[in-house]
């Protein structure tokens, strides 16, 4: 009996949290709605936080003494290592506003939203999902130039609770595909490079990124194409998915990007090229079935080359409206994401839409300050 009480004892040692001794301990904490309420707020200082670095202020020093992270404290708040990960986050994200201003693109407002979608509790643990949905508003608009670009973007933020029972934010990932956000700085997600088993799919030249860019003005007649209706599906369906076709995001390498731009080129006169789907040569989308090069990016890139229906441009700031734009991430050979132009600018700078993450009316400029070290094509229409 003497032995059974001591190992009950000791198993009963075993299943306590692993505090240190004296601390103060609490049963497994309840997430009422008043603590959810809370993580929203939270969530959505941190993600204003990130947006605001990128507005033009007076000093970083300024920026950082309104950080409404800061604001928290007590029963929810960043943990340590987030708030280390944060500040470097915001720290990139001003060095990307600094490179936006040399290339003459600044911000001069932001709206940042966030709305909470699930929350998920497990003992000391709570996974909650948000919906951020982020405008920026562009200093010094002339003429018909977009007002504002935007975006909105999913993500999922780990909470644990510590020994008094009090809620850390100690996690937060992106999950779109992507990671195409202006104020995101993880890194990119890639596809698996695709293997060539037919006879011989083109290779797109990659594009330079330098501004300005060697004059290659783009007709707009003579086409068969209405690049216009191209602009205005991307515009109108960026962010509220066209039910008449499925919705790749989310679903494996690459996500909706590709599908996207292939709706918008079709809006615009593209006509379907029936047959086998898995043929590059072939291409066609609906509600029920689509082409490989329909929704993959590198069989997009092989179909329209090889059928004559785009040329490949030397430099990314040729691109005017309809045009394609894509993007090697690390340079593997391997496309990663499709963008279509919905905008170009009387200085030169194209504007892009795209889904995964969805975004409007981007510039070019701000694609390649966030990421220099992709690879890129340009494709005329």
């Amino acid at each position: 009996m003497v032995t059974a009480a001591a190992a009950s004892v000791v198993a009963g040692v075993a299943l306590l949290p692993n505090w240190s001794a004296g601390a103060a301990v609490t049963d497994d904490p309840t997430v009422d709605p008043a603590t959810k309420a809370t993580f929203q707020r939270l969530a959505d200082a941190v993600f204003t936080d990130r947006t605001n670095a990128l507005v033009d202020a007076k000093s970083s020093q300024e920026k950082s003494r309104h950080q409404l992270t800061s604001g928290f404290s007590g029963k929810v708040r960043l943990s340590g290592t987030q708030s280390h990960e944060e500040n470097s986050a915001l720290s990139e994200l001003r060095g990307r506003q600094t490179r936006l201003a040399k290339l003459g693109e600044k911000y001069s407002a932001a709206s940042t939203s966030v709305k909470l979608d699930a929350t998920q509790v497990k003992g000391r643990r709570a996974t909650v999902d948000v919906t951020e949905t982020t405008t920026l508003t562009y200093a010094k608009t002339k003429g018909n130039e977009p007002k504002t670009t935007g975006f909105q973007a999913h993500h999922e933020l780990t909470f644990k609770a510590d020994r008094q029972g009090d809620w850390q934010l100690t996690g937060i990932r992106d999950t779109d595909d992507g990671y195409l956000a202006v104020n995101q700085v993880a890194t990119p997600a890639v596809a698996k490079p695709q293997v060539r088993t037919d006879d011989g799919p083109p290779d797109a030249p990659r594009a330079a990124t330098t501004w300005p860019a060697p004059a290659k003005p783009k007709s707009f007649s003579g086409t068969g194409y209405d690049y216009k209706a191209m602009a205005a599906y991307a515009q109108k369906y960026w962010n509220h998915y066209n039910p008449d076709y499925p919705d790749f995001n989310g679903e494996a390498d690459g996500g909706d990007c590709t599908n996207f731009v292939s709706q918008s080129l079709k809006a615009g006169g593209w006509k379907h090229v029936p047959g086998d789907g898995t043929d590059f040569h072939k291409w066609f989308g609906n509600s029920e079935i689509q082409s490989d090069s329909f929704v993959g990016v590198n069989e997009f890139s092989w179909f329209a080359l090889s059928s004559k229906r785009v040329t490949s441009l030397a430099n990314v700031y040729q691109a005017d409206i309809g045009d394609v734009l894509q993007m090697d991430f690390n340079k593997d050979g391997s496309k990663d994401h499709s963008m279509i132009v919905t905008y170009r600018s009387p200085q030169g700078v194209p504007y892009v839409t795209y889904h995964s993450t969805n975004t409007y009316n981007r510039s070019v400029a701000s694609i390649i300050a966030s990421y220099p070290n992709a690879a890129y094509y340009a494709y005329r229409t």
